[in-house]
C-alpha cells in the first residue's frame, strides 16, 4: 500500500473542515475516497469522491481502507464498532465515546494490533503544551502541588447551539462545554498531569445559553500525591481567559498569551521552609520565558500521524485508547454536579450511564428549530 484511502463519516462543520484539507493536498499519501452522511446534500458537495447515504454502506463498499469518525457523538461508538469488526482503521473525532461505558465498547473492539486506532486530540501537536508536558513529567520542576485552569475562551452563541437539532442537549450530545469544547483541555490534564482521584463539580446547565446542558462549570481535583487543581470553563464569557498556572515544588508555570513564564526556585519551597531560619523568608527565585515558533499541526499533523502510522509503522500521537480518561474526568464533573457530591475515580461506568439515561428519560427540554450558521464561523475555534 503506497496511500490511504479514508472515508469520512458525517460532513457537518469538523467532517467538511477534514474533507477539504484532504481534497486540498496537504496530508501526504490520504485519499479522501469516500463520503457518506444522512443529509444528501452534504454528500454532493464531493461529487470528486464515492458518496453514501451511509456509514454501514460506506463501510461495506470495500473503497476505503480507513475511516475517520465525525458525526454527532454518540455514534462514535456505533460506527467505530462497526468499523473495526469490518477490519478497517479507525481516525475518531473528540470525544471517543459520549460515556465511559461506551469508551469501554469501543475500545474492547479494537482486537487486532494491525489496525490503527487514534483519537483527533490535535492540542497535543502543540509545542507549548508538549513542553509543558515535558517540565512536569521529567520532574524538573519538582513534585507538583497545584494546578488552576481558567479556560473560558470558547465563548459560543445562540446560533451555534441552533445550528444542529442534537446540540446540547443529553440525548443528542450528551452533554455540553466538557463534552464538545473541552475534551482537549481534560485530555490535557490527564496527559500532562495524570487523572485525579477525587472530583468535586459545580456544573451550571442552561446558565449563558437556551440549552438544557452545561456551560459554566468550576470543578475542583485531587491527585494521589496530595496535589490540588482548580478547572474553569464556560461558552458564555467574553473576553474569555485560556490561562493554566502550576505550582510545584521547584517553582511556578504559568502558560499565558502564548508565553511560558516561570520562577524557579532556587531552593524547592518546601525543603527552605523546613531549613529557613527566618520567620518571612522566601526562596530565591530566577525568572524565565519558554516560548514556541507557533502552536503545531493541529489537526493536519494527527492526520498525517494516522497515515505514517498505517503507511509506516508510525507511533500513534493520540492512540483512541487514551480517549476514555477526558470522557471519565468530564462524566465524574457532571455526577459531582448531579448529586452534589465529591466523586471518585475510578468512575463507576455503568452507574453514570444509568444517571445519563435517566436525564434523557426525564428530559422536557424543547429545542428551537435547527438554523443555518455561516461555515465561517466555525473557522473561529480552531487552535488553542
Amino acid at each position: 500500500m503506497d496511500k490511504v484511502r479514508i472515508g469520512i463519516a458525517g460532513l457537518g462543520n469538523m467532517g467538511a473542515t477534514h474533507a477539504n484539507c484532504i481534497l486540498a493536498g496537504k496530508i501526504s499519501r490520504l485519499e479522501l475516497a469516500a463520503v457518506c452522511d444522512v443529509e444528501p446534500a452534504r454528500v454532493a458537495r464531493y461529487p470528486q469522491t464515492k458518496g453514501f447515504p451511509s456509514a454501514e454502506a460506506m463501510i461495506a463498499s470495500g473503497t476505503i481502507d480507513a475511516v475517520l469518525i465525525a458525526t454527532p457523538h454518540y455514534y462514535h461508538t456505533s460506527i467505530g464498532i462497526s468499523v473495526l469488526q469490518a477490519g478497517l482503521h479507525v481516525l475518531v473525532e473528540k470525544p471517543i465515546s459520549v460515556h465511559k461505558a461506551d469508551c469501554e465498547r469501543l475500545i474492547a473492539a479494537h482486537r487486532d494490533p494491525r489496525q490503527i486506532f487514534a483519537a483527533m486530540f490535535n492540542q497535543r501537536t502543540d509545542p507549548y503544551y508538549l513542553q509543558l508536558r515535558h517540565l512536569v513529567r521529567s520532574g524538573e520542576f519538582g513534585e507538583i502541588r497545584r494546578i488552576n485552569w481558567i479556560i473560558t475562551d470558547w465563548f459560543r452563541t445562540g446560533a451555534y447551539y441552533a445550528s444542529g437539532g442534537w446540540r446540547a442537549t443529553w440525548a443528542g450530545e450528551g452533554g455540553g462545554v466538557l463534552l464538545n469544547q473541552c475534551p482537549h483541555n481534560l485530555d490535557l490534564i490527564q496527559w500532562i498531569f495524570g487523572l485525579p482521584v477525587r472530583v468535586r463539580a459545580f456544573c451550571r446547565c442552561g446558565r449563558y445559553h437556551d440549552i438544557e446542558v452545561e456551560d459554566d462549570v468550576t470543578a475542583c481535583l485531587e491527585f494521589a500525591n496530595g496535589a490540588t487543581g482548580v478547572f474553569i470553563t464556560s461558552t458564555g464569557e467574553s473576553p474569555g481567559t485560556n490561562r493554566l498556572e502550576i505550582t510545584a515544588e521547584g517553582g511556578r508555570v504559568v502558560y499565558e498569551d502564548d508565553q511560558i513564564r516561570c520562577l524557579r526556585n532556587t531552593v524547592p519551597m518546601s525543603e527552605f521552609g523546613r531549613t529557613s531560619p527566618e520567620a518571612f523568608a522566601r526562596p530565591e527565585t530566577v525568572p524565565g520565558v519558554i516560548t514556541a515558533p507557533g502552536h503545531g499541526g493541529q489537526h493536519q499533523e494527527i492526520l498525517q500521524n494516522f497515515t505514517d502510522a498505517i503507511l509506516d509503522g508510525a507511533p500513534l500521537i493520540a492512540p483512541a485508547a487514551e480517549g476514555i480518561h477526558s470522557v471519565e474526568l468530564a462524566n465524574a464533573m457532571l455526577l459531582s454536579g448531579w448529586i452534589g457530591q465529591t466523586v471518585e475515580l475510578p468512575l463507576d461506568a455503568a452507574h453514570y450511564e444509568r444517571r445519563l439515561q435517566q436525564r434523557i428519560r426525564e428530559s422536557r427540554f424543547k429545542k428551537k428549530a435547527a438554523v443555518s450558521v455561516a461555515a465561517t464561523d466555525f473557522a473561529k475555534s480552531f487552535g488553542r
